[in-house]
């Protein structure tokens, strides 16, 4: 394994693959501030040289934390197909990307199921930002919950009804307003103010009560921790996917108060007391950062960090896996540029991976992005075939303080596209008379016609 290489008449060497790894990283803020970044572009070139030429083997036997220290590494490695694995395993990370832009999405998923996160880490940092839409788009990775989220020429959202104190009226109001412009088929799915169980419990049966009412296709989630939603569950509260935050080492994790038993707990209670069809019943929200912002990140980039969230992800079959690319801020993710960048990687990861992926194309206020940028990635995004966005009052979250996509962005990617919503749920809001043909009717953005 050779770990240093010349180039423009300097020699450059690395410690170690993890140092490779993040030093052939594209620039981002957290990477600086973590001290594992490039010192410049030519030793960020020649880490890519270097990393080019190490084998997928390399990458198997160096996990960026040790099998033996880390329950996240260990999901990893014992989750891959090693038939699929042992077919790539001599291959370069270069010869994987050239396999990758040159073979058909069926074949890609196969050899997806035997890398492991550093490998579709690795990978990722070779390509540009054209050859992560051309990639992503090839792959398919669908979900069933009440629904069925990500088959060709869809494209769906979440609704996001969030409220400064989870006021059911006010709730209420988003989400109808929500749904006259078309959006939820992804999920109706709310932050709360208060993680109790009483609230939670009260605002999902808030939700049931109003879907059922309405018969709109879809599936409700409250965005608690999953200790509350597993109580909620116990209580015979009707959930219909479990959500819980999650990172890609076990100290992160442990830091979000969730561990992998945990997390097989709840997985396992929702097989048996689930409110929805299934079999994908979780939900997972991940971003890159949120390993440095909890001291987990082992010296380790945050690409490969976010990679190895999607390791983790895949044990339990979800149904959504949210990218929520610039919430932390611009510690992790400084500008426009770095948040593109991040948000078309974490995409293609998570679908080379095998998960059904969403991307809440999103910034805070102190961040140097604006509404101008998200657009961009969402157009990006959604010609990479993206399963979902999210959708909010003009884009503004009055609860959690930060900016997203709006109710009209979806609208407009929709037709931009010629992408439509879940079957399902289209049918019925063409009975509601919001849709026709897949495109908002002449009554659409009206929420009276949900009165009682």
């Amino acid at each position: 394994m050779i770990l240093k290489t010349r180039l423009f008449g300097r020699s450059y060497q690395f410690r170690d693959v993890k140092d490779v790894l993040a030093k052939a990283n594209e620039e981002k803020s957290g990477d600086i501030l973590a001290g594992v970044a490039a010192e410049n572009t030519a030793e960020r070139v020649a880490a890519k040289v270097v990393l080019s030429e190490l084998t997928l083997e390399d990458l198997m036997n160096h996990p960026v934390v040790p099998y033996e220290e880390d329950e996240v590494t260990r999901v990893i490695q014992d989750s891959v197909d090693m038939a699929a694995y042992h077919s790539v395993s001599s291959k370069t990370v270069g010869e994987l990307r050239e396999m990758i832009l040159c073979l058909d999405g069926a074949e890609i998923e196969r050899i997806g199921s035997g890398l492991t996160s550093e490998m579709v880490s690795g990978v990722t940092k070779l390509m540009s930002n054209l050859d992560l839409v051309y990639a992503a788009k090839k792959i398919t990775a669908t979900a069933h919950c009440n629904t069925t989220i990500g088959k060709k020429g869809t494209l769906s959202a979440r609704l996001q009804p969030n409220h400064a104190t989870d006021d059911i009226a006010g709730v209420l109001a988003s989400i109808k307003e929500g749904l006259s412009y078309g959006v939820g088929d992804a999920v109706i799915g709310l932050n709360p103010v208060d993680d109790s169980i009483d609230n939670v419990s009260r605002l999902l049966n808030s939700f049931r009560e109003f879907t059922v009412k309405w018969k709109i296709p879809t599936q409700n989630c409250v965005l608690a921790h999953i200790t509350t939603q597993m109580e909620a569950l116990e209580r015979g509260v009707p959930v219909d996917l479990m959500f819980q935050s999650i990172a890609g080492s076990e100290k992160s994790n442990r830091a979000f108060g969730i561990t992998t038993s945990l997390l097989d707990e709840g997985y396992e209670m929702m097989k048996c007391k689930a409110a929805s069809e299934g079999p994908n019943y979780m939900y997972f929200e991940t971003g890159q950062g949120s390993e440095l912002s909890s001291e987990g990140h082992n010296n380790a980039d945050q690409l490969t960090m976010e990679a190895r969230c999607y390791g983790l992800a895949k044990r339990y079959k979800p149904f959504l896996v949210n990218d929520v690319v610039g919430f932390i801020g611009p510690e992790y993710l400084y500008d426009s540029r770095q948040v593109i960048r991040a948000g078309l990687e974490d995409h293609f990861m998570g679908k080379l991976s095998g998960l059904p992926m969403g991307v809440d194309a999103c910034y805070t206020n102190h961040m140097k992005a604006d509404q101008n940028d998200i657009e961009n990635l969402l157009l990006l995004l959604t010609e990479a075939d993206c399963n979902y966005f999210m959708g909010l009052p003009v884009a503004d979250d009055v609860m959690l303080m930060y900016q997203s996509s709006s109710y009209h962005d979806i609208a407009a990617l929709r037709e931009i596209t010629g992408k439509r919503p879940v079957k399902e749920f289209e049918k019925r809001m063409e009975e509601l008379g919001i849709l026709e043909n897949g495109r908002l009717a002449e009554r659409a953005g009206d929420p009276s016609i949900f009165a009682d």
